[in-house]
C-alpha cells in the first residue's frame, strides 16, 4: 500500500486531486523496507509502462562521477518521473491529461503518455521556440501555446478538462526520482558519495534525489546522507537567494543558456529550502561559468545540455573531490 499525505496539514489523499483542500501539495511517504530490486521500492506500481528507462551509466573523470542520466530514453532525468506518474494514472484508467512545460519534462510525458495510449495535451507559453516542441510533437501530443506568464500556462493546463498531469505538483512524479538516488549509491558499492550536484529549478530532482538517500538511512543501507548541492544561474536563483538570504528579482526575460531552468517561482521552494537547510548548500553560477564547465564535458565526448553543465559549474566553483554530478538532459536536444 501507498500513503499520499499532504506536506502542510498531513491530510491523506483520498482519490487523485491534485491539491490537498487546505491548497497543499501532496507527498509520497516513504516508509516500506527497501529493495535492491529497484522497481520493487515503487509497491503501488503494479504494471510499468516502461522504455527501457533508469540504470543509466556513472563515468568517473579526473576523480568526479558523472551520473549520465541524459541516456534515459527521451533524453532526461525526467523519464524516471513520467514512467512512475503515467504507470501510476493509467492504473486509474485515466486516458486524457494535460501538462504544462515547453522543455524535457512535457517530452518525457509525451512519450510515456503515447506508450501508455493516452491522449497528451501539452501547454506552453506562446513564445516557446524550444526545439523540444518538435520531440513533444514527435510523440503525437497536443501542443497549445498560451499567452502570459508561467503561471497562465499552468493554469490553463489545470482547467483544460483533461487529468492534469503536473510533473511539478503530482507527487507520484516526484517519487519516481527517488531511484536516481538508489542507482547512485549502488553504483558507489552501496555507499553514497560526500556530495551530488544537481541543477536546480522546479525542484523535482533535489526533492527526489532527497527522498531516495533518506530511504536509504532510514533502513540501513547507508550510514550518512550526501550534502545535496543545489546550483542555479544568476538570472534564475530564486532558491540560492533565499537559502543564502539575498534579495531575488527575476529578470523581464531569461535569456540564460540553462533554459531547462526557469522556475523563478517555484512553488516547491519552501521545501527545497527545508531540505538544503538540513542537508546542503545551493550556489549560483555565471553564463561564462556554465559554457566552460559545457565545453569541458563536450571535449571529455559527454554531449550534454547547458542546463546539466550548470552542476559541474557548480563544483568547480565549490572546489569539490569526492562528488557526484547528475548529468540531467541531452545535449542533442540543443544543438
Amino acid at each position: 500500500m501507498m500513503t499520499v499525505r499532504c506536506i502542510n496539514c498531513g491530510r491523506e489523499r483520498e482519490g487523485n486531486e491534485v491539491r490537498c483542500r487546505c491548497g497543499g501539495i501532496y507527498k509520497v511517504d516513504v516508509d516500506f523496507p527497501f529493495q535492491k530490486d529497484l522497481r520493487l521500492n515503487f509497491p503501488y506500481i503494479k504494471k510499468w509502462v516502461s522504455l527501457g528507462e533508469w540504470n543509466t551509466p556513472s563515468v568517473k573523470l579526473e576523480n568526479i562521477t558523472f551520473k549520465l542520466d541524459f541516456l534515459n530514453p527521451t533524453g532526461s532525468y525526467k523519464d524516471r518521473g513520467s514512467v512512475t506518474l503515467i504507470s501510476y494514472l493509467s492504473q486509474k484508467g485515466i486516458t486524457d491529461i494535460a501538462e504544462d512545460s515547453s522543455g524535457n519534462a512535457g517530452a518525457s510525458m509525451s512519450a510515456y503518455g503515447a506508450a501508455a495510449g493516452m491522449k497528451v495535451s501539452i501547454f506552453v507559453p506562446s513564445k516557446s521556440a524550444s526545439g523540444k516542441l518538435k520531440q513533444i510533437q514527435a510523440y503525437g501530443a497536443h501542443v497549445i501555446k498560451v499567452q502570459g506568464d508561467r503561471e497562465s500556462v499552468s493554469s490553463e493546463a489545470e482547467r483544460s478538462g483533461a487529468y492534469y498531469a503536473s510533473h511539478v505538483l503530482q507527487p507520484e512524479f516526484r517519487d519516481g526520482i527517488r531511484s536516481l538516488a538508489y542507482e547512485i549509491a549502488r553504483d558507489g558499492g552501496w555507499k553514497a558519495p560526500e556530495e551530488v550536484y544537481l541543477p536546480t529549478s522546479a525542484g523535482t530532482l533535489l526533492l527526489g534525489v532527497y527522498e531516495g538517500f533518506k530511504h536509504l538511512i532510514n533502513q540501513g543501507v547507508i550510514q550518512e546522507m550526501p550534502k545535496l548541492v543545489a546550483v542555479q544561474t544568476e538570472q534564475v536563483s530564486p532558491v540560492c537567494s533565499k537559502f543564502n538570504g539575498v534579495p531575488y528579482s527575476p529578470p523581464r526575460e531569461i535569456t540564460s543558456v540553462a533554459d531547462a531552468l526557469v522556475s523563478t517561482k517555484p512553488v516547491l521552494l519552501d521545501e527545497m529550502i527545508k531540505v538544503l537547510r538540513e542537508t546542503g548548500d545551493c550556489v549560483v553560477v555565471s553564463e561564462n561559468e556554465v559554457m566552460e564547465a559545457w565545453k569541458y564535458l563536450a571535449r571529455k565526448g559527454l554531449l550534454a545540455e547547458y542546463s546539466s553543465a550548470v552542476g559541474l559549474a557548480g563544483l568547480w566553483k565549490r572546489k569539490a573531490n569526492d562528488a557526484v554530478v547528475v548529468l540531467t538532459g541531452n545535449g542533442l536536444k540543443v544543438i
